[in-house]
């Protein structure tokens, strides 16, 4: 993981979401209130990246399609997802909206591992990464969020990791760059 894009020492600025953050600090005014959650913070272990295998989507869409889920009878609460990301089809190209679960400081549902579902940080970017990589803007996007989230809550490039390192599955697709 650490020898692909997300290593990046430069993160280009992106009008969606601010100023860039640069890695080894904690950006403090310089992100989105939004980013910081409104709830004391969990536990957090891990950043587990998704792609939405859609080519168009937004928050309000996945927590729709999520609703209709059930695990065991028991419905889902909404969108599984702590973060998304737009790629300009549903959501502006690189907008990273936060959702109930990052507000709240709520477990994840997107790991399909009880342990990432508690402790790690579900970030879903919009696209289908098996059909073609992802934009620039979304990946400077990543790569800013990615920063102060394992800055903030201390979490180890280990624990960076893509949903098919920990679930056998596709996800993240493979033109997502996790690695060279």
């Amino acid at each position: 993981l650490a020898a692909g894009c997300l290593n990046s020492q430069r993160v280009p600025a992106d009008t969606a979401a601010g100023p860039p953050v640069k890695p080894g600090r904690i950006a403090g005014d310089n992100i989105p209130t939004a980013w910081r959650g409104s709830k004391t913070a969990r536990e957090w272990t891990s950043i587990v990246l998704h792609h939405t295998a859609t080519e168009t989507g937004s928050v309000e869409s996945i927590h729709a399609d999520h609703r209709r889920r059930t695990t065991r009878g028991k419905p889902w609460l909404g969108i599984g997802y702590h973060f998304v990301i737009g790629n300009g089809k549903g959501m502006p190209d690189g907008a990273v909206e936060p959702t109930f679960r990052w507000r709240d400081q709520l477990h994840g549902a997107h790991a399909g591992h009880q342990g990432y579902n508690q402790h790690g940080i579900g970030i879903a970017l919009i696209g289908h990464f098996d059909r073609q990589p992802p934009p620039p803007a979304q990946l400077a996007s990543l790569r800013r969020l990615i920063a102060h989230l394992r800055t903030a809550h201390r979490i180890p490039a280990s624990g960076l990791v893509g949903h098919g390192d920990i679930k056998s599955t596709a996800c993240p697709g493979r033109l997502f760059p996790l690695a060279t």
